[in-house]
């Protein structure tokens, strides 16, 4: 499961890409839940073009009431989505997006401990992850996009069995190929789930990439 990633801020490479870019970069692209990235969309039915807006991470359904609840709706499972309540609205209408990274990073226990390792794609692209996005209005504010990244299941996955807790399933985010794009942004809720598959191993490369040390008060 992926909580943290690096968001594109080269809007030039976004462009190159995603066939879309933001007016203005993310203001960071360290990402984490409830953190604004971008996202890519379409911005109408089909065939309308894509739409690119920067959302904030961790879907929040239109009947949610608190915000925090983003901090447990930014993955979401490809085999489930469609009925459970925070998401199986955004799965029957089709709200899909791309959500554009330059890496992902997951926790790696092989030392006892958790490290956190740098995950892209080895051929130097931005990974290019199915999601779902929904808009919510927050009480007395403006709407808000907001967005889950969907996973599937990796065990036995070469790389990816490496990450997170011994005893824990291994799951990895659900990585569309170049040419899926539109397919993805556009496909009828019936086949949805054909496009949600395992990256192979080989086209991923890692490394440990561990957090900075928090700074102690002066």
């Amino acid at each position: 499961m992926c909580s943290n990633y690096r968001a594109p801020t080269d809007m030039d490479r976004m462009q190159r890409h995603f066939a879309v870019a933001l007016d203005q970069p993310p203001a960071q692209a360290e990402t984490w839940p409830l953190f604004r990235a971008p996202v890519v969309r379409r911005s109408g039915t089909a065939p309308a073009p894509r739409d690119a807006a920067l959302g904030q991470f961790g879907l929040l359904p239109h009947w949610a009431k608190d915000p925090a609840l983003a901090r447990r709706t930014y993955n979401a499972r490809s085999e489930t989505a469609h009925e459970k309540p925070s998401f199986r609205d955004a799965w029957r209408k089709g709200q899909r997006c791309i959500v554009p990274a330059e890496w992902i990073y997951e926790p790696c226990w092989e030392t006892g401990k958790a490290v956190r390792w740098r995950i892209a794609r080895a051929d130097g692209a931005p990974i290019a992850i199915a999601g779902l996005w929904s808009r919510w209005q927050p009480a007395g504010g403006e709407p808000v996009v907001t967005f889950a990244m969907l996973t599937v299941h990796a065990g036995g996955h070469p790389l990816m069995q490496r990450f997170h807790k011994p005893d824990d399933e291994k799951r990895m985010v659900a990585v569309l190929d170049a040419a899926d794009g539109d397919a993805w942004l556009d496909a009828p809720t019936a086949t949805m789930a054909s496009f949600l598959r395992a990256l192979p191993a080989e086209a991923l490369v890692a490394e440990p990439a561990p957090l900075p040390p928090r700074r102690r008060p002066a």
